[in-house]
C-alpha cells in the first residue's frame, strides 16, 4: 500500500475511534473515489462502528464519511457541508466556464481539494459543495473566474436538478475484463481501449488502472479521460451464445 494510502487509512481510523470513544459523530473531509475505495477495502478494520457516506446529493462523486449511526447515538448525522451557487454578476457578458476553470480559481485561493466536493455546472451558474467552515472565505475571496465576475450565495435547499443524470445502456460483452467493457461502452476497438490503458487514461474507482485483464465487478465506477464516466450497474447473466449481458449507467451531466 502506498504511503498516501497509509496516511489516509490512519486518518479514517482515528475518526472512527474518536466516534466510538466519545459516542458522537465524527466527519471526514471530502473523499475522492480512490479514498472511498480504500475505505471499502479496509472495511473490516472499521467494523467496530457503522459509517455512511454523503456528498450533498445522491450519486455525488466526492463524499464525506460520518462514523456513527442514529441507532447508536439517537439522532441522525448532520454533515457539515454547504452548497454554494456561484453565478455571474452580468449574465450577458459571462463566459462559458468549465469544471477546470472553477477548480483552478479555487486552487489559486490556496484552498485544499479535500474541503471541496462536487462542482456542477447548470446553465450559467456553478454549484459547489464545500466544508461548512470554508463558506465565508470562499464568499469573500472568490470574486472572479477567468474574466467573469461572480457572486457566491449559500443555497437554503439543495435542488433536485443537481443530482447527477444517468443514462442506462445495455451491452453484450465476451467478459468483464476492463478493456472489453470500456470498448463496448464507447464503441471502441479493443486496440484503442488498450491504448487508453497504456496512456493511463482509465481509472477504476478513482485509481488509474493499466491492467487490461483486470476483471470488473458490479458497482465499479470507470472513468475514461476524453470519453466520460460510467458505472457497471448490473451483470444480468449469460446470453444463449455464452456472452454476458450487462447494464451500464453513464453520467451525462
Amino acid at each position: 500500500m502506498q504511503k498516501e494510502d497509509e496516511m489516509m487509512k490512519r486518518r479514517l481510523l482515528d475518526l472512527a475511534e474518536r466516534a466510538f470513544q466519545k459516542n458522537t459523530y465524527t466527519y471526514s473531509n471530502f473523499l475522492s473515489s480512490a479514498d472511498q475505495a480504500l475505505l471499502t477495502e479496509c472495511v473490516g478494520e472499521f467494523a467496530f462502528i457503522p459509517h455512511q457516506l454523503f456528498g450533498g446529493v445522491e450519486g455525488s462523486e466526492r463524499q464525506m464519511v460520518a462514523f456513527g449511526s442514529e441507532e447508536l447515538f439517537g439522532y441522525a448525522p448532520v454533515f457539515p457541508l454547504v452548497c454554494l451557487q456561484i453565478k455571474p454578476l452580468a449574465v450577458k457578458f459571462s463566459e462559458d466556464l468549465n469544471h477546470r476553470d472553477v477548480l483552478g480559481a479555487l486552487m489559486n485561493l490556496g484552498i485544499e481539494r479535500d474541503v471541496l466536493g462536487d462542482i456542477m455546472l447548470r446553465d450559467k451558474s456553478v454549484y459547489l459543495f464545500c466544508i461548512e467552515s470554508m463558506v465565508d472565505y470562499i464568499q469573500e475571496k472568490l470574486t472572479r473566474i477567468r474574466h467573469t465576475s461572480v457572486l457566491c450565495e449559500v443555497m437554503a435547499e439543495i435542488p433536485d436538478y443537481l443530482k447527477p443524470q444517468l443514462k442506462e445502456e445495455h451491452e453484450t460483452v465476451a467478459s468483464l475484463r476492463l478493456d472489453v467493457v470500456v470498448a463496448a461502452a464507447y464503441n471502441l476497438s479493443r486496440s484503442k481501449s488498450y491504448t487508453l490503458l497504456t496512456e493511463q487514461k482509465i481509472a477504476v474507482n478513482g485509481r488509474v488502472n493499466e491492467n487490461r485483464s483486470h476483471v470488473l465487478k458490479q458497482g465499479d465506477i470507470i472513468s475514461v479521460r476524453g470519453y466520460g464516466k460510467f458505472v457497471l450497474s448490473a451483470v444480468l447473466g449469460e446470453t444463449r451464445k455464452g456472452k454476458l449481458s450487462i447494464m451500464l449507467s453513464k453520467f451525462v451531466s
